[in-house]
């Protein structure tokens, strides 16, 4: 049935695992993708949306980098949102409210107008392997595939076990059956496995609802888009809502914990710390009378409602009981229960930051099997994994970001670095330069290095250049031009903010706190520029930006530039740790495990501490 080898051969169609196949054959690699049901690529198994807190940023910079995820996420948009406008720009986040069964659709399109990418279902029950390097995969039907690398993204199917209330069956998502035989062959070749757990909740009928008890949430008046290919913003929404529960929710929701496989002891392993269920926040929050629920529609044209902050693993009958005593949802009618679903899982210090295994030469690994939960980190990973995988087969070096350029460089660099115990969720206080790494730049930070990769195409180039020079001639502009101060006072007045005796910079005036560029614009000098050389807001905005933030930008890439000279500083792949007497044990057993590619690594690494950094710059020579 197979003529020939593949190149890279991607196992599942989740988020993860279509970033992967659309980017080893977007290289050049002839890929495979093989899932159990070629009807779910692409399915958003939990809420319908992308992005949000850091999420965002991590969408742009998958489509910065000649990834899908901003393409599909801005035409199956239903609502779009900034987040976090009253903040700084490096916590604005972008999130779209997705049409959940167009977002899988047109994911379905995009892969098969893809060329070099084949699609075959079936499940895939091991691995073939020889003298240390993939040779391909065999499917439950016992056929063999040929492949020179396979990146895995099996999401949270690996031996799923679903569970409701004291009920419990094998599954890798509502309606789906659960991935057999993998788990289990990549144990006998020495890799660790562990369990993790995430959940959903209830999904409802929208005709049942009472929207006139909730409070509505329009999305933002001038939406904006993920990709920067400029996507059509949209020109009608859909609004969300949102309502509470109550002392006497929380009362009725006790009434199952005995029966819930939280508390009963049937689930075991560890949840999402920052997604908990809605038990689990009674439990936990004793103190609050009261949480939110976020009302989210499926869609432009289905009646269906994600009831967002109600994810729950308790009795069906307690669940129905106790929402009905949600303002609102007193009629409510079920579509489905919420439900827990167990899942394997292997610790990703197991990988190399290629997301290469370090036991299999050619096999990585991406999304949820690496112990992360949401679409957002799953879609990212996946991207770097069939980048790398392409650069494997055609013996070249790996594309590794650095936590200084990505979102996703941090994300993978925790997670081969740290490694995690529970679900990692990206959030933008695990990176350290978010004044550099925000959304509104990702295409100036990655496309370059993505169109040298031979990813990202030519007219993604070419927009950035665009970009990059209008922005930098029109901050040299607003350094150099000067304002009257007649003509600035009556602005500076109404912004409650001190009037000026004598003319200045137009950078020093965007400056101050409560002026923005939009003040500025109404000026005769500025709006004449604007005008005459065609100034699209994206670049004011970055010019705005670029100026306000000068100096938090400059202090931030001084720190990072410290920080990488100990990336140069690399450390031999068969260096051995345990001739080095000054080395604490927790150390040794730590740099052992972990095996770190460079000192700037190893400094990150749990229980290595400054004086071990040292120890080893001896030794190296430095």
């Amino acid at each position: 049935m197979f003529e020939g080898r593949y190149d890279v051969v991607v196992v599942g169609g989740g988020h993860a695992g279509a970033e992967a196949a659309a980017a080893a054959a977007n290289m050049g690699s002839k890929t495979l993708l093989v899932t159990m049901n070629l009807q779910t690529i692409g399915q958003m198994s939990c809420n319908p949306a992308m992005g949000g807190i850091a999420k965002g940023q991590i969408v742009r910079e998958i489509d910065a980098l000649g990834g899908y995820s901003g393409i599909v996420s801005d035409e199956s948009a239903i609502q779009f949102k900034m987040l976090n406008r009253s903040k700084g720009p490096a916590m604005w986040s972008p999130r779209v409210q997705s049409d959940r069964m167009l977002f899988a659709k047109r994911w379905r399109e995009l892969l098969e107008q893809t060329p070099k990418l084949d699609f075959y279902q079936d499940m895939i029950k091991d691995i073939i392997v020889k003298n240390g390097s993939i040779e391909g995969v065999i499917t439950s039907l016992g056929i063999p595939i040929y492949s020179k690398s396979v990146v895995l993204t099996n999401g949270t199917f690996l031996n799923g076990l679903i569970h409701i209330g004291e009920k419990n069956y094998g599954g890798g998502r509502a309606g789906e059956k659960a991935s057999t035989g993998l788990t289990h062959s990549l144990e006998n070749l020495g890799f660790q496995s562990g369990r993790m757990k995430t959940g959903t909740p209830p999904r409802v009928d929208g005709r049942s609802l009472n929207y006139d008890l909730m409070e509505e949430q329009p999305g933002d008046d001038h939406p904006s888009t993920f990709s920067y290919l400029h996507t059509s913003p949209l020109t009608e929404q859909r609004s969300c809502y949102i309502t509470h529960t109550s002392v006497e929710v929380h009362d009725l929701l006790r009434e199952g914990f005995d029966r819930s496989p939280m508390f009963n002891g049937n689930i075991q392993s560890t949840g999402p710390r920052y997604c908990p269920s809605i038990e689990d926040k009674i439990n936990r929050f004793a103190d609050k009378s009261r949480h939110q629920i976020f009302v989210e529609p499926e869609g432009w044209d289905t009646v269906e409602v994600y009831v967002n902050g109600f994810s729950t693993s308790l009795p069906e009958d307690i669940q129905y009981k106790a929402l009905r005593s949600v303002k609102g949802f007193e009629k409510v009618k079920f579509f489905r229960p919420g439900y827990a679903i167990e899942y394997d899982y292997f610790p990703p210090t197991q990988l190399k930051n290629s997301l290469e295994t370090k036991l299999v030469e050619g096999l990585f690994f991406a999304g949820q099997i690496n112990g992360t939960t949401g679409y957002e980190e799953a879609a990212s990973q996946g991207l770097m994994a069939g980048i790398n995988a392409h650069l494997k087969v055609n013996e070249q070096a790996p594309f590794v970001l650095k936590r200084n350029e990505a979102y996703i460089g941090v994300l993978i660099d925790d997670l081969i670095t740290k490694g995690t115990e529970e679900p990692y969720r990206m959030f933008t206080s695990r990176a350290e330069y978010r004044t550099l790494l925000r959304q509104d730049n990702a295409d100036l930070r990655l496309t370059p290095l993505s169109y040298q990769l031979g990813l990202a195409k030519k007219e993604r180039m070419e927009a950035v250049e665009q970009k990059a020079a209008q922005t930098k001639e029109l901050v040299l502009f607003l350094k150099t031009e000067s304002y009257q101060p007649d003509e600035i006072n009556p602005i500076l007045e109404q912004k409650e903010s001190a009037p000026v005796k004598q003319s200045d910079k137009l950078s020093k005036i965007l400056s101050r706190p409560r002026m923005s560029r939009q003040d500025l614009a109404t000026l005769s000098s500025v709006k004449n520029y604007l005008k005459t050389q065609h100034v699209s807001d994206e670049v004011y905005e970055q010019a705005e930006i670029q100026i306000k933030y000068s100096g938090y930008i400059e202090k931030e890439m001084a720190n990072a530039e410290k920080l990488n000279r100990l990336d140069h500083i690399k450390i031999p792949d068969d260096f051995d740790y345990d001739v080095l007497a000054s080395l604490s044990h927790e150390a040794k057993e730590k740099l052992n495990y972990i095996r770190p590619t460079n000192l700037s690594q190893a400094s990150r690494i749990s229980g290595i501490n400054p004086s071990d950094i040292s120890v080893l710059l001896v030794k190296l020579g430095r």
